[in-house]
């Protein structure tokens, strides 16, 4: 993982910065065709700026709070929603194996209703609008690779064993409570 951060998380970075200071000289001259061609750069190297953030926070050691069982209201709405933690993580780990290529897989939740999903993003793009990211795997091959090679779905059943619940119960918002 310190490969996965300090490489691939440091280009989106570095390439987000740099397409955002052209998109600034694009519109400070009103080039918009520039501006036009910009966007999904900005997408792609934002989104995996955002995306990568998130991943980090959602992973903590054992010895550091990672893994276990989520707790509080994320924890009820868990049960509601799946019936458990072990539905959760079998809906998640299916739907990251059904992931062709590159992409994410997210816990998300519903702005406007509350209810909890799990839901796919091709390559980098990132969890916004309608849904709130609460907890994301990601299944770009550098994730896992050097540690799993091509046995994907261990990595994905492993990745729990590390998952910072706490970051994640901190981004779930009780439905009716304010945002």
């Amino acid at each position: 993982m310190e490969l996965h951060h300090s490489k691939h998380h440091a280009t989106y970075v570095n390439s987000l910065n740099s397409f955002s200071e052209q998109m600034g000289a694009a519109r400070d001259s009103e080039n918009v065709a520039a501006q036009i061609a910009l966007q999904p750069l900005i997408n792609f190297h934002g989104g995996g700026h955002l995306n990568h953030t998130l991943f980090w926070e959602n992973l903590a050691p054992k010895s550091q709070g990672g893994g276990g069982a989520p707790g509080g209201e994320l924890a009820r709405a868990i049960e509601g929603h799946w019936g458990g933690l072990g539905k959760l993580q079998e809906e998640m780990n299916k739907a990251l194996a059904g992931i062709q290529g590159s992409g994410w897989a997210w816990v998300v939740q519903d702005a406007q209703t509350g209810a909890l999903g799990v839901k796919t993003y091709a390559n980098q793009d990132p969890v916004v609008g309608q849904f709130r990211p609460i907890l994301g795997i990601d299944a770009w091959e550098h994730a896992y690779y050097l540690q799993y090679e091509n046995r994907k779905a261990e990595y994905f059943k492993a990745i729990w064993d590390v998952v910072n619940w706490k970051a994640a119960e901190k981004r779930y918002k009780t439905p009716g409570s304010s945002p």
